[in-house]
């Protein structure tokens, strides 16, 4: 493998992976063909009807854009951005055809042959891989039961079939060790389903009609870059842009004002803004007793009265017209959203009262000492952003709330996106992650299968420990996919040691990846254009067929066929061995689309523009949004979104941070897709190809650290080796890494981060991560 340090930008590389030179997409192409007995053939002239064009999507964890495949004489010549498609795809989609053709793709089965993370193998068969897979399968199962059997997929595939084949098989088996929460986004989910009835929604369509958006702990000049065009559109209309992000990051340069912030303080940021929206009236009080859950009682125990209360929905309000307690959804009422609208000692409240007593301590003078934000910065923030209105926070899975109680970072901003009304309207709301799933159903690609055992899951964040630990119980057999287990998962080293523990190891990718290193059994996979597929999901707005192409290099093998040899030899072949068209047409089953539309381009399965929870309708039973979540009171945190400080940080962790005293916050790239595209040679030509760590002028001083040279992040758990970048973009006592490096470029940034599970949603708590940082010697 060449190494990266060796790689050095040309012009001619610069092009290619800009699209300019392989084909060109008007005039006609020449190209020189094969050498016949040392002589060249006669150059021909091609014109663009000599090749043949295919679609598809990239379809690891991003935006999905669509992209057309170039082919000649069975070969991919280039990939652009589809012409009718709503956005343009960047660098990573283009440079396609460098991971088809990668001199590190996995071409054949791989045996290991060496000591784990050697990376030494010897090529065998398929059906000598297969019959190992059966065996250790076989033998777990003898020896531990399904429990023994764990599978690990993510998103480094996210289509609608191959992640969704995996996890059957294994239930088909009887059941098998998986994961609970995400790396991305758990805390988000454990907020907006209970409060909205939904999750992966979005505002994207809209964001050009906002009056002022705010962009909290995100970067969407990186990570919705595709749809920056909407930010500079609104801010061309008159919107103010502002970020809030302990960096200034690419969005911030582009931004009206940046607001740099302690990391994990956000909540309390939020409840400084809802203090103020509070006490000065700007709060939507006609909205907030139509749609939501504001008006709803709650007794001195904390619990909300209903009716009925075998009926969960038959929560009551008090009604001023009447004076009387009655059912929220009963016609014709004004319910009591504020403490003097009740009567006087009763014995209840409102969720809004609660609200307001929780948000009552947070001053300004408090919320700047928690945030280290000026006090003025908070009163200007909160009046502008209700008053301003269409106004959107855009939260896309922010790294504000990877942290401990991050559940209660996204709640927070959910509140103060309804307690303004900022919901059900173009330009307003929280613009999330969120695609073609939340305006059609889709089906899964097979049928539940029957008698799958409840196994104990393995809280994501602690797969490392967990495994090491033999918790909840030994793993004996590991399948993974679609994910870089080995630079994603928190606290690498711990990782490292689980997958040296656990006997045998499936990892199926489609290049040597860094966790491949430390497999037992290596099976080749196709990349997208190597197979047929479906996007169908939780990142575009479109409906898309992701055609076939080319044949998979060498050996290389669809997911899905892998799972169906396997289903064969354990005797539920015919579930998994039917054609792929077949699970396509189950996941579009009652939509109304078929394959042959899609063949003629993406379809949005919705109008445009796109406005989840129009006109206040929200998708809970009640269609209205909540504020008090029972389901968070069952797990003995406050049902009302409170701040609570982080444990791993100076505040929260005194002791620990005299020896680690900087905070850690994680940054994603241009140049990949968490470690997706990490070894993709034009992108490491055009883009840097060395991690940086950001550090302040003062905090690099007093460590004789200098921009440019080689430092050492370092904590308890492993040591992170980056460029230093001293700058004052980034706040005193907070450090910046890089996410997504390989082992074979130095590794991760996963090497030092926090592996413990958020609280409410079993996430990643990356940025909750204490370091130090030191001159390399």
């Amino acid at each position: 493998m060449k190494n990266i340090s060796d790689i050095r930008m040309n012009r001619r590389t610069l092009l290619k992976g800009l699209g300019v030179i392989g084909l060109a997409s008007i005039s006609p192409c020449v190209f020189s063909m094969a050498m016949d007995k040392g002589k060249p053939l006669p150059r021909v002239r091609l014109k663009l009807s000599d090749y043949q064009t295919f679609r598809s999507t990239c379809a690891m964890e991003c935006l999905h854009c669509n992209l057309t495949a170039y082919v000649y004489q069975g070969e991919l010549k280039k990939i652009e951005a589809s012409k009718d498609f709503n956005v343009k795809c960047c660098l990573r989609g283009i440079s396609r055809t460098k991971w088809v053709y990668h001199q590190q793709r996995v071409k054949t089965p791989l045996l290991r042959v060496g000591e784990k993370g050697e990376g030494k193998f010897k090529p065998i068969s398929w059906d000598e891989a297969l019959d190992l897979v059966e065996l250790n399968i076989r033998n777990t199962l003898a020896s531990h039961g399904n429990k023994g059997l764990l599978i690990s997929s993510h998103a480094g595939n996210m289509d609608s079939i191959k992640n969704d084949m995996g996890k059957a098989f294994f239930d088909y088996l009887g059941g098998a060790t998986k994961r609970s929460g995400s790396l991305c986004c758990s805390a988000v989910t454990a907020a907006m389903i209970p409060m909205l009835g939904l999750r992966y929604a979005d505002m994207r369509d809209t964001i050009a009609d906002s009056r002022y958006i705010l962009c909290w702990g995100n970067n969407p000049a990186v990570t919705m870059q595709a749809y920056f065009k909407e930010y500079i559109k609104a801010q061309e209309r008159g919107a103010r842009l502002v970020v809030i992000d302990p960096r200034f990051n690419e969005t911030a340069a582009k931004a009206d004002e940046w607001i740099p912030i302690v990391p994990g303080t956000d909540t309390a940021l939020a409840l400084g803004m809802i203090k103020i929206i509070i006490e000065e009236q700007r709060y939507d009080a006609d909205f907030l007793r139509r749609h939501t859950g504001a008006v709803y009682l709650v007794n001195p125990q904390q619990k909300q009265l209903r009716e009925d209360p075998q009926d969960k929905e038959s929560y009551l309000v008090y009604d001023t017209l009447s004076r009387r307690l009655v059912r929220h959804d009963t016609p014709a009422i004004v319910p009591a959203l504020t403490q003097a609208e009740l009567p006087d000692n009763a014995a209840y409240t409102t969720v809004f009262e609660l609200i307001r007593q929780e948000s009552a301590p947070w001053t300004v003078e408090k919320v700047a000492t928690e945030t280290d934000i000026p006090a003025a910065s908070l009163l200007r923030l909160a009046r502008e952003y209700a008053s301003n209105t269409p106004s959107m926070i855009v939260q896309n899975m922010s790294g504000a709330q990877r942290t401990e109680f991050g559940t209660y970072v996204a709640a927070s901003q959910f509140y103060l996106a309804l307690l303004t009304g900022n919901m059900g309207k173009a330009g307003g709301g929280v613009c999330d992650a969120g695609g073609a799933k939340q305006m059609m159903k889709f089906s899964p690609p097979l049928p539940p299968a029957p008698n799958v055992q409840k196994i104990p899951p393995i809280p994501v964040a602690k797969t490392g420990e967990w495994i090491v630990n033999d918790r909840p119980h030994p793993i004996n057999f590991w399948w993974i996919m679609t994910m870089g287990a080995l630079t994603q998962l928190p606290n690498t080293n711990m990782v490292k040691k689980a997958l040296k523990k656990v006997p045998f190891v499936v990892v199926a990718d489609n290049l040597m990846s860094s966790t491949t290193l430390y497999a037992d059994l290596v099976l080749p996979v196709t990349t997208i254009f190597e197979d047929l597929s479906l996007m169908a999901g939780v990142r575009s707005h479109y409906v898309q067929l992701m055609e076939k192409a080319v044949e998979p290099v060498a050996e290389a093998k669809p997911d899905y066929w892998i799972f169906a040899r396997l289903a064969e030899r354990f005797g539920f072949g015919e579930v998994f061995n039917q054609p792929i068209e077949h699970y396509i047409e189950n996941c579009l089953a009652g939509t109304g689309l078929t394959i042959e539309q899609l063949r003629k381009g993406p379809i949005k399965p919705a109008p445009t523009p796109w406005i989840p929870f129009k006109d206040g309708i929200f998708r809970t039973p009640t269609k209205k949004a909540h504020f008090f979540i029972e389901e968070w009171q069952k797990k003995d945190f406050p049902p009302i979104v409170t701040y609570m400080q982080v444990k791993e940080s100076p505040k929260g962790s005194p002791e620990l941070a005299k020896t680690y005293p900087l905070m850690a916050v994680q940054r994603k790239l241009a140049r990949s897709i968490h470690s997706s595209h990490g070894m993709n040679e034009w992108i490491l030509e055009v883009q840097r190809n060395q991690p940086n760590i950001m550090i302040h002028p003062d905090d690099a001083a007093s460590r004789h650290i200098r921009n440019g040279e080689w430092a050492i992040a370092f904590n308890h758990r492993g040591e992170h080796r980056a460029l230093a970048v001293v700058t004052r973009q980034i706040k005193r006592g907070v450090v910046c890494l890089d996410n997504g490096w390989w082992e074979q470029q130095g590794g991760s940034s996963s090497h030092v981060t926090n592996d413990h599970a958020e609280v409410l949603g079993n996430g990643h708590c990356c940025n909750s991560t204490l370091v130090d940082v030191r001159a390399e010697a």
